[in-house]
C-alpha cells in the first residue's frame, strides 16, 4: 500500500512507475548516475521503448554523437538572425543578452538530464507535463511541443528552396525547390533511429559551421557590406547601443531564444543515449560552442555590416560570397530540417505505439505506423512552408509562443517538483527556488512580450506587402 507521504505515480499516458528519488544539484546521485538498470547500455529493456532487443537499437547514441546532434538542433536557422539582433539593440545590449539566454537555457539542458536520470520513463516535454499537471499538462505540452518542431521544419524547407535559390541563379520555380526539400526530408527523417543518422548531424554541422566562418572572414576583407551604398567612402554604422521600440526589442529577444530552443529535444537525444550519465559531458561541449560561434558571428558580422546586415546573415557579403555560403551551408539546412522532421515523428510514434511490442518490433504495424508519421510530419511542414505567405514572420510568431515556453518555464518546475519537499532546505535550497521563480517568470514574460512584437511584425509585413503568394515561383533569394 502506497504510503501517505508519497507522491502518487501518474499511470496514463505511458507513465506507470512511480517517481524516484530526487536530488539537488551538486548532491550525489549515486541511485540514479549509473545504477538505474533502465539507464544501463547492458540492458535490453528500457524504461520508454521497451524490450530493444527483437528491433531497431533505440539505445545506441554514444556521447560524441550525442554532441553533434545536439549542435545540429541549436546551430540553424536561429544563428543567422543574430548580427540583425545586434542591430536592432545595439551591440553591447546583444553580446549582454546573448549571454544570459544562454545562462538560462544552459540550466534548462542540465535540468533535461537530471529529470531523465530521476525519471527514466520519461521520454518528453509531454511527459514533464503529466508528471507535473495530470492529463492537462501532457495534452498541452504534447501540443505545443509538435507545433514548434513542425513550424521550424517547415521554415527549413523555405531556406533550403533560398539555398537552391542563391546556388541556381534561381533556375526553377522556387515552388519546385520546396517541393523537392520536402521529398529529401521524408525519405531521410524515415530512417529509424537517432544513431543511424548521427552522420547527418556531422555533416550538417560542418557545412552551417563552415558557411559561417566563410561570411566572417568575408565580410571582414570586403569594402563595404552588399546591400550598402556601392560609391564613396563606407563606414560601418553599427551602434554600441540602440533604442528599439518594444516591440522589436521583444522580437530581438525571442531570437536569441530561437537560436537556443533545441532545449525540448534534449529529451529524445538523452533517451536514445548508450550512457545517460554521460549527457551532462555532451551538453557542456554543445552549449559551450554554440555560445562562442554565436558571439563571434554576431559581433564579427554586425561590427563590419552595420545597419546593412542581411537577413538570413549569409547574403551580407554579396552576391558571389552569398552563393558560396549557401553552397556550404545546404547540408547544414538539409539536417536541420531532417532532424527537425523526425523528432516529432518519433515523439507521434512513441505515443501511438507506447506499451505495445510493436513499438521495438519490426512488426508491419510497426513500420506502417513509423512511415505513417514521417510522411504527416513533412506533408503538415510543406503545406505550411508553401501556403502562407508572411511565413518567416509565423515562424518568429511560433519560436515567441512556443520556443520560450518549451525552454524555460517547464525546467524551473520540473526543479521544484523534484526538490520541494526536500527537508534540508538550507542557504542552497533557497537560492535553487529564487533562481526556479526567476526562470519560469523570466520565460512567461519573454513568451507574451516575444509574441507581442511577433503579432506586430506581422501586422507590419501584411500592411507592406512583403509577403509572397502562396506557392509562388519567385526568387525568394533576393531578399536574403
Amino acid at each position: 500500500m502506497q504510503a501517505d507521504d508519497q507522491k502518487p505515480a501518474w499511470n496514463g499516458y505511458g507513465i506507470g512507475q512511480e517517481p524516484r528519488a530526487s536530488f539537488g544539484i551538486g548532491e550525489k546521485r549515486r541511485l540514479s548516475y549509473g545504477y538505474d538498470p533502465n539507464l544501463d547500455a547492458s540492458t535490453t529493456n528500457d524504461a520508454v521503448f521497451g524490450d530493444v532487443s527483437n528491433g531497431p537499437n533505440y539505445r545506441a547514441v554514444g556521447w560524441a554523437g550525442a554532441v553533434v546532434l545536439m549542435l545540429k538542433t541549436q546551430i540553424g536557422l536561429g544563428v543567422l538572425g543574430i548580427p540583425l539582433v545586434f542591430d536592432t539593440v545595439g551591440m553591447v545590449p546583444g553580446v549582454i543578452c546573448l549571454c544570459v539566454i544562454a545562462i538560462m537555457t544552459t540550466w534548462s539542458d542540465y535540468i533535461v538530464g537530471v529529470f531523465k536520470i530521476n525519471h527514466p520513463e520519461v521520454y518528453g516535454i509531454d511527459d514533464v507535463g503529466g508528471l507535473i499537471a495530470g492529463r492537462p499538462g501532457y495534452i498541452i505540452m504534447g501540443t505545443v511541443f509538435c507545433l514548434f518542431w513542425i513550424f521550424v521544419a517547415g521554415s527549413a524547407m523555405v531556406s533550403i528552396s533560398i539555398a537552391l535559390n542563391a546556388l541556381s541563379l534561381h533556375g526553377a520555380c522556387t515552388a519546385i525547390f520546396v517541393a523537392v526539400a520536402a521529398i529529401i526530408d521524408f525519405l531521410f527523417s524515415s530512417i529509424q533511429t537517432l544513431h543511424r543518422i548521427s552522420w547527418l548531424a556531422w555533416v550538417g554541422v560542418v557545412g552551417i559551421i563552415s558557411s559561417i566562418l566563410v561570411l566572417t572572414i568575408a565580410v571582414g576583407l570586403q569594402d563595404r557590406p552588399a546591400d550598402a551604398p556601392q560609391t564613396g567612402i563606407f563606414h560601418s554604422d553599427y551602434k554600441i547601443t540602440a533604442s528599439p521600440t518594444p516591440a522589436s526589442a521583444f522580437s530581438a529577444l525571442s531570437t536569441l531564444v530561437f537560436a537556443y530552443a533545441g532545449t525540448p529535444a534534449f529529451f529524445s537525444i538523452v533517451s536514445e543515449m548508450r550512457e545517460p550519465r554521460q549527457y551532462g559531458r555532451s551538453m557542456a561541449i554543445c552549449q559551450t560552442i554554440v555560445t562562442v560561434l554565436y558571439l563571434a558571428i554576431g559581433i564579427v558580422v554586425y561590427y563590419y555590416c552595420g545597419s546593412y546586415v542581411a537577413s538570413p546573415a549569409l547574403g551580407s557579403a554579396g552576391t558571389l560570397f552569398k552563393r558560396i555560403c549557401y553552397g556550404l551551408a545546404l547540408p547544414g539546412l538539409l539536417a536541420s530540417m531532417i532532424l527537425l522532421s523526425h523528432v516529432p515523428a518519433k515523439y507521434i510514434f512513441v505515443r501511438i505505439l507506447k506499451g505495445s511490442r510493436h513499438l521495438s518490433s519490426n512488426t508491419p504495424t510497426h513500420w506502417i505506423v513509423w512511415f505513417s508519421c514521417t510522411l504527416a510530419i513533412t506533408i503538415v511542414s510543406y503545406i505550411l512552408a508553401e501556403a502562407i505567405p508572411v511565413f518567416g514572420e509565423l515562424v518568429s510568431f511560433a519560436g515567441a509562443a512556443f520556443g520560450t515556453l518549451l525552454c524555460l518555464q517547464p525546467m524551473g518546475f520540473m526543479w521544484l517538483y523534484d526538490n520541494w519537499s526536500r527537508p534540508n532546505r538550507g542557504l542552497t535550497w533557497s537560492l535553487m527556488v529564487a533562481w526556479c521563480v526567476f526562470i519560469i517568470v523570466g520565460g512567461t514574460f519573454l513568451t507574451v512580450a516575444g509574441t507581442y512584437g511577433s503579432i506586430v511584425g506581422i501586422i507590419n509585413a501584411l500592411n507592406e506587402g512583403d509577403g509572397t503568394s502562396p506557392w509562388s515561383c519567385a526568387d525568394n533569394s533576393n531578399s536574403s
